[in-house]
């Protein structure tokens, strides 16, 4: 599994993750919990979604 998401990408995810959590809790709403999706792909820095598209938003080594 290579990486396909960047730095900024990932920090992008990681706070839209944290912001639909809260509001699911804010509205006591179990759709909150779908907030763990970009939370997961922040983590592992892998979106699924991009394999099809051949996107890539990691910075390449140069050696």
């Amino acid at each position: 599994m290579n990486k396909n998401v960047g730095p900024y990408d990932r920090g992008i995810r990681l706070v839209i993750g944290l912001a639909i959590l809260g509001l699911g809790y804010y509205f006591e709403c179990w759709l909150g919990l779908l907030g763990f999706i970009p939370i997961l792909t922040a983590a592992f820095n892998w979106c699924p979604l991009y394999l099809p598209f051949g996107l890539n938003t990691c910075r390449s080594k140069k050696n």
